[in-house]
């Protein structure tokens, strides 16, 4: 059996040490981009660097961090494929463009936080979930985490569960935005 690998990459950073911990207790590698990785070294957790990883360093001021064959088709890959180095988790969560509007941010900030990459490793999880575990908000920390500590993976009816609940968060964030530009359109 290959290496099992988890991709962290997380806004908001609660209880992400919990997971991780978890994660590599289970024998996973985890993959993280820059800021997750920052706050998991500060609290002595080993990850790697996606950038490290890809060999392709994070571009364009951080809009593009994830975006990358070996990051999507080890997240997307058939298992039998022995080409690909597979992706078995991905914990996200995305940028809080909703906080953004409430806050009233200036159009050129509330751009940046559309987020692309995490938005493009969620879906593919949770396409890909007959495989691989999305977990795209820290109120299922606890559950995932209870399943790999008790197996060292997730059952089909709980990665199905998240290949649900992510679909839901990424209509609802790509409809926010949608509504926004409409909105601002007319002003």
């Amino acid at each position: 059996m290959s290496k099992r690998r988890a991709v962290l990459s997380v806004w908001d950073k609660t209880s992400i040490e919990s997971m991780a911990r978890v994660l590599l207790d289970a024998g996973y590698q985890i993959l993280s981009t820059s800021s997750t990785a920052s706050t998991l070294r500060g609290r002595g957790i080993t990850v790697q660097d996606i950038a490290d990883y890809t060999g392709f360093p994070e571009t364009l001021g951080g809009r593009v961090k994830t975006i990358h064959p070996k990051i999507a088709g080890g997240i997307l890959s058939r298992r039998q494929d022995s080409s690909v180095e597979p992706i078995d988790v991905v914990v996200c969560n995305l940028y809080p463009f909703e906080r953004g509007v409430q806050e009233r941010l200036s159009h050129a900030q509330m751009i940046e936080l559309i987020d692309i990459g995490g938005v493009t490793l969620l879906r593919a999880a949770a396409k890909n979930h007959e495989f691989v575990t999305a977990v795209p908000a820290v109120e299922y920390y606890d559950r995932v985490s209870d399943e790999i500590r008790a197996t060292g993976d997730t059952t089909p009816e709980l990665r199905r569960e998240l290949a649900q609940a992510t679909f839901e968060l990424t209509s609802r964030y790509d409809s926010a935005i949608a509504t926004y530009l409409q909105r601002t359109r007319r002003e």
